[in-house]
């Protein structure tokens, strides 16, 4: 399989020193996956609306080192992503897998069933995102947000997903942001004090030499 690369290029990479995303073939980001996600208020914004949190159902990660985190799904913007999410981790899918990108700035991507970002689960969902013609989605890709990596193909990702380091503005529309991390953020920030070697699509240090290994993600 081609790894998913993710749809920014090195302009975009020069520009904001940021990189990509996603699942079993080239993307237009980097590694592609499942993830972009933020809170928001009804105009779009980020991180100002107690509706976005009211009921929300939540997703424990807790990495094999002890260090644990929350996520938080809004499936009121992206409703088949955070579906598909939930039943990947009551399926145990994550368990046991790695966090196999890590960009300083950028992102920390996850959730590829081998462990190098060449592939995903065995189903694939439809791009919740305004550029796929879902303009629903109004989440703003910006720090903690958690979002859906894919390859060229909108309708591509599957269960790689990216966690976002800071503001990513030129993500937003083209990849379904579905959730935030609302508790433990320094857990995934930790990340980036791992020992890196040069990836492929980045050209800089993102590659974990050490696995960034997840133990278990389950529902809160």
């Amino acid at each position: 399989m081609k790894r998913i690369l993710c749809i920014l290029f090195s302009a975009m990479f020069a520009m904001f020193a940021f990189a990509g995303c996603s699942k079993d073939t080239k993307t237009t980001s980097g590694k592609a996956s499942d993830a972009d996600t933020a809170k928001t208020d009804n105009t779009g914004s980020a991180d100002s609306s107690a509706d976005a949190q009211a009921g929300a159902e939540k997703v424990r990660v807790t990495m094999e080192n002890g260090g644990s985190f929350v996520i938080e799904l809004y499936p009121q913007f992206a409703p088949e992503t955070c579906a598909n999410f939930l039943n990947l981790v009551k399926d145990h899918f994550y368990d046991g897998l790695t966090f196999h990108r890590v960009v300083d700035n950028f992102m920390a991507q996850g959730g590829s069933s081998d462990g190098q970002g060449y592939k995903g689960s065995d189903k694939t969902i439809k791009g919740e995102f305004s550029s796929n013609g879902f303009t629903q989605n109004t989440l703003k890709h910006t720090r903690g947000v958690v979002s859906m990596a894919r390859s060229g193909d909108p309708n591509s990702a599957s269960s790689q997903f990216f966690i976002c380091y800071g503001d990513a503005a030129f993500l937003d529309g083209n990849y379904a942001a579905f959730g935030k991390v609302i508790e433990g953020m320094d857990v995934v920030d930790d990340f980036c004090k791992v020992e890196r070697t040069l990836n492929g699509v980045d050209q800089t240090p993102a590659t974990p030499v050490d696995p960034i290994k997840i133990k278990t993600m389950e529902v809160i």
